[in-house]
């Protein structure tokens, strides 16, 4: 082959790669379909043609429509024993599992990351592009909180798990540094991002279907709180300040491992139920129909503050983490506001809000809290993933 014919070749070659670059998604883990997996949803929309990975898919069957077909390709987790139902048993293993996908073949990887999906290895001719939830919040600042909840506070365990830790932090720093472009899923976490790496993240607020909710014609009497029943979402809290309002009706949405501890404390109130899991209609209906969404927890971005706001349901929560870019709270410089910010996360807290709430409730407007809410729409979400990515692209071609 004369130099002539392979320099056109390599002309060619380059020309399609900078048109048509080969793109895979790397997400954590598919075993749900809840917040991170909404966001997959919408970058396999933008990017149909991509490959897709993750560490290990137990996703249901119910849930896999969003995957359009695709079956994920898995780590050697996938296979361990027991792993569909203690896939989180094998984190400590995750970094060296993630490192094993081979991702050569392609220009631009693109992770969706809580965890390790940022770790996959790639070349020196390859953009990664990585979507951050959060750094992983166990191994950096909420380590302590973690293993206090999970019992592991004291003891030969407990420091088996500081150490295993301890390690995961330092993987997880190493391999900030083979990732070329950072978005993060809100200010909060950029400000995390910049803590555990020392690196600039771009802000691109997740999606939420905010068509899923339509604001009702007349609310209802109660207040309403949905959630997973885990420590740090704060259930107790919002229990313990309706035991404290009896004549304020609560009720709560979910599932999790504290729901019998929960249940039990609100035994003997009848002003407090406690439903269970749900159906989305149902929940929509009832988010729709509520006085207000109570929220405690310390949320990176918190969907569901958005969605009560889609529903032209007003918030009242933490002042905390992502609420303080999805609401707009009634005392700011804003003359329409959505919600009420409470400064702490204790019941007599939340009972000072849902009063202030009660006082001041002329104020709140079902679609001022609509109009909020369309600020994370999909579309945008799609369009800034694509610009985000686009724009790295080219420089990275330069």
């Amino acid at each position: 082959m004369g130099v002539a014919r392979r320099y056109v070749i390599q002309m060619v070659n380059t020309t399609l790669r900078r048109a048509q670059p080969r793109i895979a998604i790397v997400h954590d883990w598919l075993t749900v379909y809840a917040g991170a997996e909404r966001v997959l949803e919408q970058m396999l929309a933008v990017y149909p043609q991509a490959d897709l990975y993750c560490v290990c898919d137990f996703l249901p069957e119910s849930y896999r429509g969003f995957l359009q077909g695709r079956v994920p390709r898995t780590t050697f987790i996938q296979r361990l024993p027991l792993a569909r139902r203690h896939y989180r048993s094998y984190l400590p293993l995750m970094p060296l599992a993630i490192e094993q996908l081979d991702l050569s073949a392609y220009d631009i990887v693109l992770s969706s990351s809580h965890a390790v999906a940022k770790g996959v290895l790639t070349g020196a001719d390859q953009l990664h592009v990585s979507y951050v939830h959060s750094p992983m919040r166990y191994a950096w600042d909420l380590q302590h909180q973690y293993l206090r909840e999970s019992g592991l506070g004291k003891g030969l365990k407990g420091w088996a798990a500081r150490w295993m830790l301890h390690k995961l932090r330092v993987w997880d720093l190493r391999s900030s540094f083979g990732v070329d472009v950072f978005l993060a899923n809100s200010r909060f976490i950029a400000k995390r991002i910049r803590k555990a790496y020392r690196r600039e993240a771009q802000v691109l607020y997740p999606p939420v279907q905010i068509d899923r909710f339509t604001p009702a014609q007349s609310k209802g009497d109660y207040y309403f709180a949905l959630s997973r029943f885990v420590p740090y979402k704060r259930i107790d809290l919002i229990i313990d300040a309706f035991r404290r309002m009896p004549d304020k009706k609560l009720k709560i949405v979910g599932d999790g491992p504290d729901r019998s501890k929960l249940e039990a404390s609100a035994a003997g109130f009848p002003n407090i139920e406690m439903l269970g899991f749900k159906s989305d209609a149902e929940v929509a209906r009832l988010m729709s129909g509520a006085r207000a969404l109570v929220f405690a927890a310390e949320e990176d971005f918190g969907i569901v503050l958005v969605e009560a706001q889609a529903s032209g349901t007003p918030v009242i929560a933490f002042g905390g983490g992502g609420a303080l870019e999805s609401v707009r709270p009634i005392g700011s410089e804003t003359t329409v506001p959505t919600g009420v910010l409470f400064d702490e996360q204790t019941a007599e807290a939340i009972e000072n809000a849902v009063h202030r709430l009660e006082s001041n409730r002329a104020a709140f407007d079902p679609l001022a809290c609509r109009a909020q809410a369309e600020l994370f729409d999909p579309e945008r979400f799609r369009q800034g993933l694509k610009s985000a990515v686009d724009e790295a692209w080219q420089r990275f071609l330069q």
